[in-house]
């Protein structure tokens, strides 16, 4: 399977915002960003005008980059966004929230999405009492997500269970510290994804 496996703070000094990538290692003063904010390569610090096509491309970036997702994927989930009913930008949120390693980073079961991502391909989680391995799940309303029982005796678990309490969870999920799952309440609304993108900019690439 096709995966990006190069220096994940590169992507964030290209966006020219902090995707936090690499969880708790975005809040210290190790980030790249802080210390670097302007974009990767020797001409990063120039000056460049950027053209309306540019914008909407960075923003498309940005969210495909956020998800961890590959083009090829991206593209799908517009195009499925783009036949349901509504708006199709808040649609492309929704689904792009949906993911299963993505219920697995907001439930605070991984530190970022890419830990959250390893750990759901490792087996770690089951959906509604089943195993499911695939990072991309579509997780629905009313599925109760779980660590496998004989995944909470490995010391990345029991080093996650520690801090599992204090964590806070968006109001469209559940979380239930004492036996570790959580559950999808309902999906959220567009005020509840909170990451800096304009979702109508990618919707305008689409559409050239």
């Amino acid at each position: 399977m096709a995966r990006y496996i190069g220096p994940v703070c590169r992507q964030c000094r290209r966006e020219g915002v902090k995707l936090y990538l690499k969880g708790d290692r975005c809040y210290s003063d190790k980030c790249a960003f802080s210390k670097r904010s302007y974009a990767p390569g020797q001409h990063g610090q120039g000056r460049k005008k950027v053209s309306e096509y540019g914008i909407q491309l960075r923003e498309k970036q940005k969210a495909r980059r956020t998800y961890g997702v590959l083009e090829g994927q991206f593209r799908t989930y517009f195009d499925k966004a783009d036949r349901q009913k509504g708006i199709t930008g808040e649609n492309l949120l929704v689904l792009l929230e949906r993911r299963l390693d993505n219920i697995v980073y907001r439930l605070g079961f991984g530190s970022s999405r890419n830990q959250a991502r390893q750990l759901v391909r490792h087996g770690h989680f089951t959906v509604n009492g089943h195993r499911v391995n695939i990072p991309s799940y579509q997780v629905k309303a009313g599925d109760v997500i779980q660590v496998k029982e004989s995944s909470k005796e490995s010391p990345i678990m029991k080093e996650m269970a520690e801090g599992i309490a204090s964590k806070t969870v968006p109001a469209w999920l559940e979380l239930s510290a004492a036996d570790l799952s959580g559950k999808v309440v309902r999906y959220p609304n567009r005020e509840e994804i909170d990451i800096p993108i304009q979702e109508h900019l990618i919707v305008e690439l689409y559409s050239r």
